[in-house]
């Protein structure tokens, strides 16, 4: 089965800027979009910003609009989140996600990362 592999999670300060990585455990596995979500403690998931395949339509939450950018890189099918400005309150597990259709919904999406973890000190 194939797996999603995030990587880049760390502790940073508040106003730090952090990338995140993610690609599928398999080279032949493809897929048209691949999305971020985290989930803080006591919180449930929630959506934070998706990429179709081509790279030429992206969606954000809110909260982080202005200052998370998601992109991808097909060659080497591999998905990032440029986080800038970081708050406290960005503290999560980041989970990526790999689905068909571009959507704020995890049900939307049928493969999993297991998390990693950023925590944003004040």
């Amino acid at each position: 089965q194939v797996q999603l592999v995030e990587s880049g999670g760390r502790l940073v300060q508040s106003g730090d800027s952090l990338r995140l990585s993610c690609a599928p455990s398999s080279r032949t596995f493809s897929v048209a979009v691949m999305a971020w979500f985290r989930q803080a403690p006591g919180k449930e998931r929630e959506f934070v910003a998706a990429i179709n395949w081509s790279g030429s339509i992206t969606s954000y939450a809110d909260p982080v609009k202005g200052r998370f950018t998601v992109s991808r890189d097909n060659t080497k099918n591999t998905v990032y989140l440029q986080m800038n400005s970081l708050k406290p309150e960005d503290t999560a597990v980041y989970y990526c996600a790999a689905g068909r259709d571009l959507s704020d919904r995890a049900l939307g999406y049928n493969f999993w990362g297991q998390g990693t973890q950023v925590t944003v000190s004040s």
